[in-house]
């Protein structure tokens, strides 16, 4: 009859545990102190709630400054500041005109200017009929009704007193109050404007040089410019003003 041979569980002749179940315990052992070691390295990173609560600040920081990286003027000393979002914020004083202009546009045309296009030409690339925004649309409006028959610079020069105005301080402080103010243009009704063939070529000429007066591309009449008149008319307001100049058949004054 052979010995029974001891249970693994069970202690040997000499009072020590079998070796598999000692390896058994180890491991065990171990492991334990694995997933300890690993819960204190989780709590020492975190640092509780406070760490966790500054590395959120840290990346909600990160993340704004990555989106701040992406507003840039492109024209920083301007009557008008164009951002990369294509938002037109008028400069001074008046800083509630804002108006939705392509930022291609406004870094595009700048580029051509400076790269020797006149403004025939440049009027010529942006004529597309394009819809503009609400502030752009009455600044358009009053270059159609006011100078569409004047050459290209009398109907910029329309459209900057119109921005002078805004940034004055001494009339409404946007430009479609600025056209729409009682006793000012003559074209509007009751503050309605009259009807717009927009798919006249007229039109599309004075979007396009709204678009490029919003974004100051090319110069025109100072910002100081806040009159003009037709030269066949002789307003008694003249006289206290200074005139500056006459573009096609509109004088233009300042104070």
């Amino acid at each position: 009859m052979r010995a029974e041979e001891p249970r693994a569980s069970e202690p040997g002749p000499d009072g020590r545990q079998p070796l598999e179940h000692q390896q058994r315990r180890q491991a065990r052992s171990s492991g334990i102190a694995r997933q300890h070691k690993g819960e204190y390295l989780v709590v020492k990173l975190l640092g509780g709630r406070g760490a966790t609560a500054d590395i959120g600040l840290f990346m909600l920081g990160v993340s704004a400054s990555a989106a701040a990286q992406d507003v840039a003027p492109a024209a920083a000393t301007t009557t008008a500041v164009v951002t990369a979002s294509g938002a037109v914020a008028q400069a001074q004083p008046a800083q509630s005109v804002t108006v939705k202009l392509q930022q291609s546009i406004a870094q595009e045309a700048a580029w051509l200017y400076k790269g020797g296009w006149p403004l025939y030409a440049l009027v010529g690339k942006y004529a597309t009929n394009t819809p503009l925004d609400e502030e752009t649309n009455c600044l358009a409006t009053a270059v159609y009704f006011e100078s569409r028959g004047e050459s290209l610079e009398g109907q910029l020069a329309v459209a900057h007193v119109v921005m002078n105005r805004a940034s004055s301080g001494r009339y409404p402080a946007d430009w479609c109050g600025v056209v729409k103010q009682p006793a000012q243009f003559s074209f509007v009704r009751h503050g309605e404007f009259p009807y717009v063939d927009t798919n006249s070529p007229a039109w599309q000429k004075a979007e396009a040089i709204a678009e490029l007066a919003a974004a100051n591309v090319v110069p025109s009449v100072g910002s100081d410019v806040l009159w003009y008149h037709a030269d066949y008319v002789a307003p008694t307001w003249r006289h206290s003003l200074q005139e500056v100049q006459q573009i096609g058949a509109h004088i233009f004054y300042r104070a």
